[in-house]
């Protein structure tokens, strides 16, 4: 095992190219999720500090050099920032298994190259935008410009700071806006580099701009802040709920990614050699706080037997410890806080009548992790679909089997729930695939595959899993403003 220095850190907001405490010096503590050890205390901004902030970011975009910048000077800066994150890739993942709890080979390999490729992508993809031009006979020409909304608030979670807010920055950047980022107060450390890394790549001061503190305060102050002219969130259903009505009166645009239940959909033909695998990191990959998470797993009551017993012999095998290890697959959940709510469905699970197929407890560890956040992976079996657990997103290492004996039953239990963000289908048979994707009521369905993105693909969910689409075009629309000019040619 490779360890990480114990230390506390310092953790400054970052305004306007510079780091510095909060207006009334406040601040929190973020402890280690695997041994509930102090590794950070970060300044907790005011309001006051949010005003500052976004002034300094409204400055930036209405006087500074960054918007009007030639677009290649713009991207390449956005590309160098990439580069950096390459170069720190180990701190940085490092960073990410402290504080979040997750494996540091999974940031180490995924998330983190993911992160500099989101921001490249980005960059690439934007210089390759043009606009329309649509004629009037010979009387009049109109044509498009995508010129950039102002400054984004964009307000990331706990679960993959890092990579998701690059995911945010990066189509924001390109478009020409500046940025007041917002990260998840339970997992700061990552994020809080981006400043350093904006000013290392030559972005101008004031452009990114990171302020940390608690949602009720410092995420409600900038969706009701003037200065910011959009929001692009992910997180909770009802904390997406809340930013609406917290920015109604300054009309700002939204871009919410919110909560999910996924239906992972077996059948009788499918290859369990793929499906079983793939299953489980759809089920526990960073335990289960995955908003994409296959925790609902629909399976034909043909291969039922066959399917618990291999599911439940690799859940057991999942390597559970030190997020620091090389060899963990899954690490602890993010707080006390979230591991009380996860853990409360343990009896839920019980007074449902759910039967346990494995876990259900906590696992037995090394001295140093005994005070950690830590659940067993855990499978129940339930025959009824609308079960609590079955139905609530739990955001942790709990899933339940599910029985079914036909297409249209499964259809109906996959469409049976409030959320919509993404569905799973394992079959060998190409025209069921079709026929189940095109009836599921989700904004992304993976056919014997989980966790596949293309950048360019819209994302986003259907009914309380999201407002809006992001990735590719979608993106970039989300922060730019269409110009139509009409010229006469007369």
């Amino acid at each position: 095992m490779t360890s990480v220095e114990v230390k506390v850190r310092r953790v400054l907001h970052f305004i306007n190219g510079k780091y510095e405490n909060s207006s009334d010096e406040q601040t929190f503590e973020v402890k280690n999720p695997a041994t509930q050890e102090v590794i950070a205390v970060v300044s907790e901004a005011t309001e006051e500090d949010v005003n500052k902030v976004s002034e300094a970011a409204r400055n930036a975009f209405d006087h500074g050099p960054w918007r009007t910048m030639t677009l290649a000077d713009r991207c390449d800066k956005i590309r160098r920032m990439a580069e950096i994150i390459l170069e720190r890739r180990e701190e940085i993942a490092r960073l990410e298994a402290l504080d979040v709890g997750k494996p540091y080979s999974h940031a180490f390999t995924g998330e983190i190259p993911r992160a500099a490729h989101n921001l490249k992508f980005f960059a690439d993809f934007m210089e390759k935008q043009g606009g329309e031009v649509y004629p009037m006979e010979e009387a009049f020409l109109n044509y498009t410009r995508y010129e950039p909304v102002g400054v984004a608030g964009l307000i990331t979670p706990w679960n993959a700071p890092f990579m998701l807010t690059t995911w945010k920055l990066g189509p924001c950047l390109a478009a020409g806006n500046t940025a007041v980022i917002k990260p998840a107060e339970m997992t700061p450390l990552s994020v809080s580099l981006l400043g350093e890394i904006a000013k290392e790549a030559g972005i101008p001061d004031g452009v990114v701009n990171i302020i940390h503190g608690k949602g009720s305060v410092v995420g409600t102050a900038i969706t009701e802040n003037k200065d910011i002219d959009v929001i692009s969130f992910t997180g909770s259903t009802a904390t997406g709920k809340a930013i609406m009505r917290n920015g109604a009166n300054t009309l700002k645009k939204f871009s919410f990614e919110l909560g999910g239940k996924a239906a992972n959909i077996v059948f009788e033909d499918a290859d369990l050699d793929k499906a079983i695998p793939v299953s489980i990191q759809a089920a526990f990959l960073n335990s289960g706080q995955v908003c994409l998470a296959g925790s609902r797993i629909l399976v034909q009551r043909t291969i039922l037997d066959s399917f618990i017993e291999k599911f439940k012999h690799a859940a057991e095998t999942l390597v559970v410890g030190d997020p620091q290890d090389a060899t963990t697959k899954m690490g602890p959940l993010v707080s006390e806080e979230h591991f009380n709510k996860v853990k409360r469905y343990l009896d839920i699970a019980i007074e449902e009548g759910a039967t346990l197929i494995t876990g259900g407890g906590v696992p037995v560890l090394a001295p140093h992790l005994e005070s950690g956040y830590y659940l067993e992976p855990t499978v129940y079996y339930h025959e009824d679909h609308k079960a609590r657990i079955c139905q609530e997103e739990i955001f942790g290492p709990i899933v339940t089997i599910i029985p079914f004996d036909t297409e249209e039953e499964a259809l109906a239990i996959a469409n049976d729930t409030e959320y919509g963000l993404n569905g799973v289908i394992w079959t060998e048979n190409l025209k069921r695939a079709h026929r189940i994707a095109h009836g599921v009521r989700a904004g992304t369905i993976w056919v014997n595959c989980w966790f596949v993105r293309d950048l360019r693909a819209p994302f986003g969910g259907f009914k309380k899993s999201g407002i809006g689409r992001e990735g590719g075009q979608h993106s970039l629309e989300f922060f730019s403003e269409a110009k139509n000019i009409c010229i006469a040619l007369n």
